[in-house]
């Protein structure tokens, strides 16, 4: 038979309680008692107590479920998403706490769904997940501590999230290639529409883009850039596949190849950023003479290149972020919390005359 917690009680003339204690709360036994009762459970083949019943049986698993919709290796091979992930797990430690990464295929939406229901999490953080997948359902159903690492579209006023002013952050970029002369632009981001493919799409209006975070970006770019007089149907939209330096690449090719070549390229991450100047040392062309290329993020990356982009906090938007989940604020007001940013120019940003 399995040994139990009472079979080492009775190898040893102890209580069952002595037993949990000698895993649970090993200070209140002498040394030697508790040397005594883990030579018993080696020797009987006992593993000690179920982690799963001792944290029913505390009413908190110590674990923080992070969603997103992407591979699970995304959150180890994206920069921004490893800072995020750092800020949370940096938080999460110091309250004892780990982390347990969902990933939600968007080709098996029963299968994350699934994920969410059977995962053993005191709450759940929703990195990079759109709107209207099912799985937000069932997280929400589930009763558990929810924050948004980004500002949601209708938050209510019992919503927990932690984010930044994305419309003006990303204003602030498209004002800047408007001083700069910029006319002919394009734009290379992913979730343009619906279908993960790469290539120019057609977007009637900001508003029919439904990933949030994507929409409210380009609404920024568009309002900057009508400082100088571009209009939204002058934009030239390049869907990319996913958030890589592949497909950034990939995407800028059909706005590069043309003959009305863009005096500019806006990204809508800094890896799709790099993605583009890929494309342009491939062409022979110089970012910030030839093409202005601009990021957003500012992740560590993008120093190196000369990247103009957005600078946001993500290590301190993860941190929050588990401490919201963790240590909820008593004042409603303060579980929601938007984070400053930054436009950093860089070289890769240059006068439109140059070219």
């Amino acid at each position: 038979m399995k040994p139990t917690l009472q079979t080492v009680a009775d190898a040893v003339g102890v209580s069952r309680s002595t037993v949990s204690n000698a895993y649970s709360r090993p200070d209140q036994l002498s040394p030697a008692l508790r040397e005594k009762i883990h030579e018993a459970a080696r020797r009987l083949g006992y593993p000690g107590p179920d982690p799963t019943a001792r944290s029913l049986r505390r009413g908190r698993v110590g674990a923080i479920g992070v969603l997103f919709t992407s591979a699970l290796s995304y959150a180890f091979t994206d920069p921004y998403a490893v800072q995020f992930l750092r800020g949370m797990a940096e938080t999460a430690e110091r309250h004892g706490s780990g982390l347990l990464l969902v990933p939600l295929a968007e080709e098996d939406e029963e299968a994350g769904i699934e994920a969410v229901r059977n995962a053993a999490v005191d709450g759940f953080c929703v990195y990079c997940v759109p709107a209207w997948h099912r799985a937000l359902e069932v997280t929400r159903s589930r009763g558990l501590p929810l924050v948004a690492a980004e500002r949601p579209a209708e938050a209510g006023p019992e919503s927990m999230y932690v984010g930044i002013d994305e419309v003006s952050a990303a204003r602030s970029v498209g004002s800047h290639l408007a001083r700069l002369g910029h006319r002919r632009i394009a734009v290379v981001s992913d979730f343009l529409i619906a279908q993960r493919r790469t290539g120019p799409v057609s977007v009637a209006d900001p508003a029919d883009i439904r990933y949030d975070v994507t929409r409210e970006r380009l609404r920024g770019f568009a309002d900057g850039l009508a400082e100088g007089g571009v209009g939204w149907g002058d934009l030239l939209l390049c869907n990319a596949a996913g958030n890589s330096r592949t497909e950034g690449a990939g995407a800028a090719a059909y706005a590069l190849d043309r003959a009305d070549r863009p005096t500019a390229v806006l990204a809508v991450t800094d890896l799709l950023a790099l993605g583009v100047l890929d494309a342009l040392a491939a062409r022979g062309l110089r970012p910030g003479r030839d093409v202005s290329v601009t990021g957003f993020d500012d992740i560590p990356e993008a120093t190196a290149a000369g990247l103009t982009t957005i600078r946001q906090p993500a290590v301190r938007k993860g941190a929050i972020a588990a401490g919201l989940l963790l240590e909820p604020p008593d004042d409603p007001a303060d579980r929601q919390v938007l984070l400053p940013t930054e436009l950093v120019v860089r070289a890769s940003t240059g006068p439109a005359e140059r070219n």
